[in-house]
């Protein structure tokens, strides 16, 4: 018997400092059974730093063609192509020919060795790479609960999220930005 994902809803309300976007998202996430809790919350988290008109989550894991995040524009164009985590430079190649933006947000605790092996290959694609400290996702996701309304303030390079269960503040560090 195939395992279910589990179902998180989160309230969100939004201030974005750095693009004056404010915002309350309402959000249902179906986390995959591989899916660990820090990649879904690393996913949450990067849906607000880029929050916009007709930016959706994919099916994620279960849909290897397509990013974990993505926007298009009217035409169905894709306009914003997101990967969480520590793809391989050809699916990145191949989003760049996908996509006119394409931004990659590593996580993990195995990703300044990720970034250390495939930093030149990176560096010869217009894309944006940035890295999130792994101790300040596992410090999000002490936060979590299957139902609960967050609080994100985005300024420079930093999100402060609040929760009933206490606060963090979760920074990203820039390894590589898109020339457009």
């Amino acid at each position: 018997m195939a395992l279910k994902p589990t179902i998180y809803k989160f309230k969100i309300a939004l201030t974005d400092l750095n693009r004056n976007h404010y915002d309350t998202l309402n959000l249902t996430i179906a986390r995959h059974p591989s899916e660990t809790l820090e990649r879904m919350m690393t996913r949450i988290l990067v849906f607000c730093i880029n929050a916009q008109e007709n930016l959706t989550f994919t099916k994620g894991l279960s849909t290897a063609e397509e990013p974990d995040i993505w926007a298009h524009t009217l035409d169905n164009q894709i306009s914003l192509w997101i990967d969480v985590g520590e793809p391989a430079v050809d699916r990145i190649k191949k989003a760049k020919g996908l996509a006119s933006n394409v931004q990659v947000y590593s996580f993990n605790s195995k990703s300044d060795v990720w970034w250390y092996q495939e930093q030149k290959k990176f560096g010869a694609l217009n894309i944006s790479v940035f890295q999130f400290p792994w101790k300040d996702i596992q410090a999000l996701v002490s936060l979590v609960q299957r139902t609960m309304d967050i609080s994100v303030t985005i300024t420079d390079d930093s999100a402060y999220i609040a929760t009933e269960l206490g606060e963090c503040e979760v920074p990203w560090i820039p390894l590589q930005t898109n020339q457009t």
